[in-house]
């Protein structure tokens, strides 16, 4: 069958403001829309630019707007898009300077991401086997291990839009991860690095990161339970 696609393009090297492209792709109800976005590139314009890699909601990598919702591309359905809108529209994602058509600057991002300090921090003597946890202890933070930072969360937060120094719901849930993690050692450095401002205070529960997540994550639910953490010392 033959659907309509709207594609906001921008490339800010020859363009000075961004316009909407019109598409038409040849998919099946059971195709992903990005299958539909690989139809048009292959077979009707090949300078439209956008990011993919896996292909199967792993890599994080094709999140855009999908009719006005942050949506992994290689997730969403053709007929989920088109019980939505006849036209599929198509925008990258807020928050990041747009380096061309659907792909976003994301080195912000991953800044904050590493900033605060997402790896096991052990001082330990280096055992001569894997670090024993618990099922029970593993659960804690289970929810939090299945981030594929898609930044899908971030960028549908309005106060990440408003505020640039908010750390955003990513960088928390990757230091949930951590913090609540009994082989590791590194809490109270993290809960000073989100007691700053910017930090998990600034988080306004809006729960559009909860609805964005592709990965089903409670991100509001680990946000509290750091704040939590950070008042009450209880990890």
């Amino acid at each position: 069958m033959q659907v309509q696609f709207k594609i906001k393009r921008f490339n800010p090297e020859k363009e000075s403001k961004p316009y909407w492209g019109e598409y038409t792709a040849e998919v099946e109800p059971t195709d992903r829309v990005l299958d539909g976005l690989n139809y048009i590139k292959w077979n009707v314009d090949g300078s439209l630019t956008y990011r993919r890699s896996c292909a199967h909601g792993i890599c994080g990598s094709d999140v855009f707007i999908v009719n006005g919702r942050n949506r992994l591309a290689c997730k969403f359905l053709m007929k989920q898009a088109l019980a939505e809108s006849k036209v599929i529209t198509i925008e990258p994602i807020r928050g990041f300077p747009v380096i061309k058509d659907l792909v976003v600057d994301m080195e912000g991002f991953f800044a904050k991401f590493r900033s605060v300090k997402p790896y096991l921090i052990n001082n330990d003597p280096e055992p001569t086997a894997e670090r024993y946890q618990s099922p029970e202890a593993r659960e804690r933070f289970d929810d939090t291990t299945k981030c594929i930072l898609c930044a899908a969360c971030t960028t549908s937060c309005p106060t990440f839009w408003a505020d640039k120094e908010y750390v955003g719901p990513a960088a928390i849930v990757q230091a949930h991860r951590f913090i609540f993690d009994s082989r590791d050692q590194g809490t109270e450095e993290r809960l000073a690095i989100l007691s700053d401002a910017g930090g998990v205070f600034t988080c306004r529960s809006i729960f559009n990161c909860v609805e964005a997540c592709p990965r089903g994550i409670d991100i509001t639910k680990a946000i509290y339970e750091v704040r939590q953490a950070m008042l009450f010392n209880k990890t």
